[in-house]
């Protein structure tokens, strides 16, 4: 009788396998509910807001896909990624890892996200748990610093971004910018550091309808993006890092002559009755909304902050081209409820995003 021979899996299998073992034995993510406004102050974010959820889906369909990504593209990518951010982080990273397997690739991606949280709430936590590691000023919900996330993988790319709110005003990104991309670049060095280019509001936002009258307030969807572009290319330049361009990707589809976003003229918030709601077609973002209330009765509200499915595939396609250095135009994945020859208006506007402002690092 021939002796029996251990069963070898491939290593590719086992290396992915051990990643998620890891990686859901040391928690996951500071959380945050998706109905919360990114732009709300950080520390009005409350317990039930700042769940921590399982480790991020693309993780799990690493697992399982790594192997067969590999059959089916002989130059299978393999992109471990770490996001310090809010919900916008989490909006534009939502198909990421449905993108990168229908384009035979792997994402393990572990998020950190808390929600409304600037560059200063994060360099803050950095600077606290470097000053004292058992501080509970610089841990996140997970228990740990940003040291430590920086340090569990070894990341080929590392994400920070701005609150919305503050994105158009230059002069909110430093020193906090600088201190994490020290911070990263001493405990994650193989790894790259990009910025993430937000978005503005939409159009009929009530920060431009209904203006505060601050100085340094956007009046417009236009100045908003100005603003937050032309902050995005000042650090980039000053950290010497790339950007992901989603706002400028954000702002040519909301813009563009056939495919943009215009508010439905016959809608009225004032005098709406219950459930109805204004035509929103090519919205990137979630736009209005009825919430039903203790008493029974039914409220109007508008998220022009927030992306909707059709943003976060925008959103994703722009990361899915800096990170693999791939056309998102042509990938197979398309979300629910997007049109198809919209999803390749959405490929096309990121691709064209990603050219102008991100070219691939040399």
């Amino acid at each position: 009788m021939k002796p029996s021979i251990p069963h070898r899996f491939p290593a590719a299998f086992l290396t992915a396998f051990l990643c998620l073992i890891c990686a859901i034995s040391h928690g996951a993510a500071e959380g945050q509910s998706p109905n919360k406004t990114e732009g709300a102050p950080a520390g009005a974010a409350s317990k039930n807001a700042e769940k921590t959820p399982a480790v991020s889906s693309a993780v799990s369909k690493a697992t399982t896909s790594d192997a067969d990504s590999t059959k089916r593209n002989p130059t299978a990518k393999t992109v471990r990624l770490l996001t310090i951010g809010n919900s916008f982080s989490a909006n534009a990273t939502r198909y990421l890892g449905d993108l990168a397997k229908a384009g035979g690739n792997v994402l393990i991606h572990r998020p950190i996200v808390v929600g409304g949280a600037s560059l200063e709430l994060h360099a803050g936590r950095m600077l606290a748990n470097e000053k004292d590691p058992q501080d509970k000023a610089g841990l996140y919900t997970n228990g740990r610093g940003l040291k430590e996330q920086l340090q569990f993988d070894k990341w080929d790319f590392v994400t920070i971004q701005q609150a919305s709110l503050k994105s158009h005003d230059l002069a909110t990104y430093q020193p906090f910018a600088t201190q994490l991309r020290d911070s990263i670049r001493q405990n994650a060095p193989q790894a790259e550091l990009l910025l993430h280019e937000t978005w503005a509001y939409r159009v009929d936002d009530p920060r431009f309808t209904q203006p505060s009258g601050k100085a340094g307030e956007p009046k417009t969807q236009q100045e908003m993006y100005q603003g937050l572009n032309a902050a995005c290319a000042a650090v980039a330049k000053d950290l010497g890092v790339r950007r992901l361009p989603v706002g400028a990707a954000f702002f040519l589809a909301d813009t563009d002559a056939q495919w943009g976003f215009r508010p439905d003229a016959q809608f009225d918030p004032q005098t709406a009755q219950a459930a109805a709601l204004p035509k929103e077609t090519h919205s990137l973002h979630k736009g209005w909304n009825w919430k039903a209330q203790k008493d029974g009765t039914q409220t109007l509200g508008m998220d022009g902050h927030h992306a909707n499915v059709a943003g976060e595939y925008l959103g994703a396609c722009v990361w899915y081209e800096v990170l693999f250095g791939e056309s998102a135009v042509g990938n197979t994945f398309v979300p629910p409820r997007v049109e198809p020859t919209y999803a390749r208006f959405l490929q096309e506007t990121a691709h064209r995003a990603a050219a102008q402002n991100s070219p691939p690092k040399k």
